[in-house]
């Protein structure tokens, strides 16, 4: 059953985090206030409570200061002419109640009588205990009064019972206005919160409908969109920063496929197509058992070669997209490259060059052995195939300052410098002058790129024209007293 739009957008409303996020707002601020309110109120209700208390405690001491009896005769002993403490003694009488030791009352104020006169039993138990009491009693009218009792000992050590008492009703009045006042202004509030809750929650989610449009507007043939930081450093920034950077992993994730795609298509045209015609050919023209095997060697030829150009773009897109890890290990690079020297010094002696090398007596890095043997093979390679007869091809290694460095320098052909900032480019090849067509699969260069920066390390190029060419890469080195610990941390990995 399909709901109303109206009812779907309701609910989409009310799901929305720009709702939720007000609605926490508002609740929040409106529990806020209730508290308060209410410590507000309890804190105005503790504060005239201990004023009363401590008009009551004056008062009490007046009492013993004013009051007489004697020989079971009462008397209040002031200056009738002094108007001040005739105010005084009038106000101590006007909630008060005075009984003997058996509860009988023995003198009490109207007001007090409307509280109702204390029982003897109770007037009996409060003498007993010598203990003062504070009570809480209401009159006729529901007025609230604090009542202080007690034990009073005249001059003749007889003890009586004593109670003053001071109406509540002005400060609870007061503190009733109080809460009636600030609850009432409360809806107000909550409304005037709800609002701007809904404001603050628009504004900091702009950032969040920003990342949602971006996110609507990529795909596959668009992943150049980003979303300016907001300069705050906030937790917005920091989605906004890390939504750029997955649109960036994305682009070099799309680039590479595409690349992949492109560069698969490029290169395995050319040879499917000899395959096909030289089989053509041969079903077509030969006549002989001899044709049909020439025609199958050069299809086996072109086979080969269409074998290793796959061969080597599986290698480099696995090394591109991160699947080929670096596995790190402590190397001395004076064998390593010394090895890779004597392996190619019979196919220098063929090309007819003479191929030297100069290492010190040890230069440790830590890298990978089988890549970096790689890289020294794909420029002596290259140095070897495009340098002319009777050329010269030399090898270097050299280390200190923290840095180890090879550098693989020929007498050959030289690169153009038009070329050079495209020789790492894969299938890349420079078009050669002398040697005609091109040799090699345009990879080589791309490896060596891939690998010195997977090193941390950097390449240079020096080239000119008919006068050779220079690679100088350099990496970081390993302090030499580091690497029997690090050997040994090798050893001990599974």
């Amino acid at each position: 059953m399909k709901l109303p739009l109206p009812t779907l957008k309701s609910a989409r409303f009310f799901r929305g985090l720009r709702f939720r996020l007000a609605a926490s707002y508002v609740l929040f601020f409106a529990v806020l206030l209730s508290f308060l309110g209410i410590f507000f109120r309890q804190t105005l209700t503790g504060i005239y409570d201990k004023q009363v208390r401590e008009l009551l405690t004056e008062e009490w001491g007046a009492v013993k200061g004013y009051l007489r009896i004697e020989k079971g005769k009462i008397d209040w002993y002031y200056d009738t002419e002094d108007p001040d403490e005739a105010f005084i003694v009038d106000r101590l009488k006007q909630v008060y109640l005075l009984a003997d030791s058996n509860g009988f009352p023995l003198e009490y104020s109207e007001k007090y009588k409307d509280l109702g006169l204390d029982r003897p039993e109770d007037i009996r138990a409060a003498l007993k205990a010598h203990k003062e009491s504070w009570t809480i009693r209401r009159s006729k009218q529901g007025v609230p009064y604090m009542i202080r009792s007690g034990s009073f000992i005249d001059d003749n050590h007889k003890s009586f019972y004593v109670a003053l008492g001071r109406s509540l009703g002005e400060s609870g009045r007061i503190v009733d206005e109080f809460t009636w006042n600030y609850f009432f202004i409360l809806p107000l509030l909550i409304v005037t919160s709800s609002f701007l809750g809904w404001y603050v929650a628009r504004r900091a989610l702009i950032p969040v409908d920003d990342v949602a449009r971006a996110a609507q507007r990529i795909t596959g043939a668009n992943l150049t969109a980003r979303i300016p930081s907001r300069g705050a450093k906030d937790e917005l920034d920091r989605l906004i920063n890390s939504f750029n950077r997955m649109i960036e992993r994305l682009n070099d994730s799309f680039t590479q496929t595409r690349q992949f795609s492109t560069d698969v298509s490029h290169e395995l045209r050319t040879p499917l197509t000899a395959i096909r015609g030289q089989l053509e050919v041969a079903l077509l023209t030969a006549k002989t058992v001899g044709d049909y095997r020439d025609s199958i060697v050069d299809a086996l030829q072109d086979v080969e070669r269409l074998s290793q150009t796959i061969r080597a773009l599986l290698l480099l897109s696995q090394a591109e997209s991160g699947q080929l890890a670096i596995q790190w290990q402590p190397i001395d690079l004076v064998p390593l490259a010394a090895d890779i020297v004597d392996q190619f010094q019979i196919p220098a002696e063929g090309a007819r060059l003479t191929l030297t090398s100069s290492f010190p007596e040890e230069c440790p890095v830590e890298g990978d052995r089988i890549q970096l043997e790689r890289l020294l093979s794909n420029l002596l390679s290259n140095a070897v195939k495009y340098t002319p007869e009777g050329g010269t091809v030399h090898v270097a290694v050299t280390c200190g300052a923290g840095l180890a460095r090879i550098v693989v320098e020929d007498s050959g052909l030289g690169i153009p410098q038009d070329n050079l900032p495209h020789i790492f480019d894969r299938f890349y090849r420079v078009p050669s002058m002398d040697r005609g067509p091109e040799k090699g699969l345009g990879l080589g260069l791309s490896f060596v790129a891939w690998i010195v920066k997977a090193h941390r390390g950097t390449i240079e190029v020096e080239s000119h024209l008919g006068s050779g060419t220079k690679f100088t890469i350099t990496l970081p080195a390993v302090v030499p007293a580091l690497v029997p610990e690090l050997q040994t941390a090798a050893d001990s990995e599974p």
